[in-house]
């Protein structure tokens, strides 16, 4: 083989390989950062995977909110009319934040069912309910209509 040839062929075999491993670890950082949406009957049915980072999203639990003695710790369930899931979240929670209003918290689902988060978004104004949590209290009101007599 003429030596420009096999240069070539190694600038070509280089590339390809570089752009492999580039393509391998963007897909991996996008795999770790991924994040996705569940619904409060779908975590208590055991579809969201246990210590990756999910979302949960639905209307706060009124009465549920329990805040710790000194600590920032905030409890508090988030519903969808089917199923509640608890949460506990330690941190300062949005000016929005109250019960019976849609909220969205993010974090790692505990092995007892309880949603570990580290962010909860709250809507931003009374007319705002997030798409998501919106189609969840949907499905769960039709699934609650499709059952009674």
């Amino acid at each position: 083989m003429h030596p420009v040839r096999r240069q070539r062929l190694l600038a070509v075999v280089l590339l390809v390989a570089g752009a492999t491993v580039a393509v391998g670890l963007l897909a991996y950082a996008l795999r770790q950062n991924l994040n996705l949406f569940y619904a409060p009957a779908q975590v208590v049915a055991g579809e969201a995977p246990a210590g990756a980072r999910i979302r949960v999203g639905g209307l706060v639990v009124p009465g549920s909110v329990e805040r710790g003695g000194e600590g920032l710790e905030v409890r508090f369930a988030l519903t969808d009319g089917a199923a509640s899931v608890p949460v506990v979240y330690r941190g300062i929670l949005p000016d929005l934040f109250a019960e019976g209003e849609a909220a969205v918290a993010a974090g790692a689902l505990a092995e007892d069912g309880t949603l570990v988060a580290d962010q909860v978004l709250a809507k931003h104004d009374e007319n705002y309910t997030p798409p998501e949590v919106a189609e969840a209290l949907k499905r769960a009101q039709e699934m609650g209509e499709a059952g009674t007599p």
